[in-house]
């Protein structure tokens, strides 16, 4: 067959090739991974796809025409939700078991950096060529450490001292300064910006020593002096961490963040599910899976909501949907201005659409917890964090909350890394895998030609323990995720 019907009660199916005139009932060319209708559809009527709405009909629409943004119409979801009526917990498994790094805390890091995180945009050129400071050369001597990182952002000031933003951005900072992956910490400011550093320090408990140094450039009398003290306290640093090992750990130590970009119509048909089911296993095994991007759910929560494990929970998850829907109408927007131009290039049409294949990267089992933006992910199991849908600040989120390791799906591809926390690129399609293939881990688009999505999410699994266990993702190999550090920036700038 050369198209995909996703459900016997779908009104569309998705083209695997192009398809001529007369090919499969085809009455206009469709290009590959766009959808041709099953039967003819008039006006105003729903548009079915993954046995869900995708859209609604603006014209009348014949058996076998071309369906897109030409002839789809998108509205506003007004669903009434259920809770805790989809419930389907895996069955525990033995763990399998990474080598990481286990901190004094309890908590194991998959990667050993140092980082750099300034408090303001002011101290973001400082913070960086601290940075630049330890070369190739000069790390070789730290063989446990894995880099010496700067996070810098264009934000900390001109900004409200309390409210969303300034909670998220200072929930950033905290997560970063205490995440996993991080074994030594300096913060970098200014002195005069709304945030400061100290404040952050008495909110969070964070107290100076060894490992965790912080200045501001006005008290050390300028740039060049915080740039001379700034190496001195990381030449401090790295012997230090350098006596961290790998040790064995369990993957239920693991929290991934469930991420996609550059999606296309096969995110929701191969890379999504098979993540999914990777996602799955991982929770059997006692770890954590985080999805985020909450335009990119919309219209698909009332699926996530029916898998809550509490109603309070899906209450929570509803409360963040409707807070973007304000969010949007207050700045002239819409939820559907989410698909991009590459998007529906590649054949989505609506945010509905796009939504219910991203949300296949949560998997099946019952999700335990809702998080605002950077909030620290506590729950095990399948989780949601609060996030828009710009990947780098929603991954910078999710690594806040927590997360050791990025699986990031991709259909148009995607030259997308993070630090500290590793990202494996996931192609949904084998044609974008052949042609991206030093920025691509694994290929999804088998599943095309055959594969099944759970052999898939195995192959997955695997790859994301080998991560874990220190083995470079391509991404890592070419030096990226110093410039994806993005806090999500909330609110009025001053």
């Amino acid at each position: 067959m050369s198209t995909i019907r996703l459900d016997p009660s779908d009104s569309v199916a998705t083209a695997r090739t192009p398809l001529q005139i007369g090919e499969e009932g085809a009455i206009q060319l469709i290009p590959r991974g766009h959808k041709i209708a099953l039967e003819e559809i008039p006006k105003g009527a729903p548009i079915r796809k993954y046995a869900q709405i995708i859209g609604y009909a603006s014209e009348p629409i014949a058996k076998g025409a071309h369906v897109h943004t030409h002839n789809v119409e998108f509205r506003a979801t007004d669903t009434e939700y259920s809770f805790a009526t989809n419930l389907r917990p895996v069955q525990p498994v033995t763990p399998s078991t990474f080598q990481g790094f286990r901190r004094a805390g309890g908590k194991v890091g998959t990667r050993n950096h140092i980082a750099i995180i300034t408090s303001v945009n002011c101290s973001a050129t400082a913070a960086r060529r601290i940075a630049r400071h330890f070369t190739p050369q000069t790390m070789a001597q730290y063989p446990n450490v894995d880099g010496v990182t700067a996070f810098v952002h264009g934000t900390g000031c001109g900004m409200a001292g309390d409210g969303e933003g300034f909670a998220a951005l200072q929930r950033v900072m905290w997560g970063y300064a205490r995440h996993p992956n991080v074994a030594g910490v300096l913060m970098v400011g200014l002195g005069c910006e709304m945030n400061q550093i100290d404040w952050l320090m008495e909110a969070y408990g964070l107290t100076p020593g060894p490992l965790f140094q912080a200045m501001n450039i006005q008290d050390v009398a300028g740039l060049q002096r915080t740039l001379e003290i700034g190496v001195e306290k990381v030449t401090a640093m790295l012997p230090l961490a350098n006596r961290a090992t790998r040790t064995e750990c369990s993957a239920s130590e693991l929290t991934l963040a469930l991420q996609c970009g550059g999606s296309d119509a096969w995110s929701g048909i191969t890379a999504n599910p098979a993540l999914g089911h990777a996602c799955d296993l991982l929770v059997a095994m006692g770890g954590t899976g985080v999805l985020a991007e909450t335009p990119e759910i919309y219209g698909a929560e009332h699926l996530l909501t029916a898998r809550a494990a509490t109603p309070e929970i899906g209450e929570t998850l509803i409360e963040r949907i409707r807070w973007w829907e304000d969010y949007t109408a207050r700045n002239h927007g819409s939820m559907d201005n989410n698909p991009s131009p590459g998007n529906k290039k590649g054949g989505l049409t609506t945010i509905l659409e796009k939504s219910l294949g991203a949300a296949a990267k949560g998997g099946t089992t019952p999700l335990n917890g809702v998080y605002k933006y950077a909030e620290p992910v506590t729950a095990k199991g399948f989780t949601f964090m609060d996030s828009p849908g710009y990947d780098p600040a929603s991954v910078t989120g999710q690594i806040a909350s927590g997360c050791n390791l990025v699986a990031f799906t991709t259909g148009r591809g995607s030259a997308f890394g993070a630090k500290p926390a590793p990202s494996l690129k996931i192609a949904t399609n084998s044609e974008m895998f052949a042609r991206l293939e030093a920025d691509m881990d694994i290929n999804a688009g088998t599943i095309l030609e055959g594969e099944s999505v759970e052999e898939k999410g195995h192959e997955i699994l695997a790859a994301l323990l080998a991560t874990a266990s220190g083995q470079q993702t391509k991404s890592e190999a070419q030096g990226l995720g110093d410039d994806e550090f993005v806090p999500w920036q909330i609110g009025a700038v001053m």
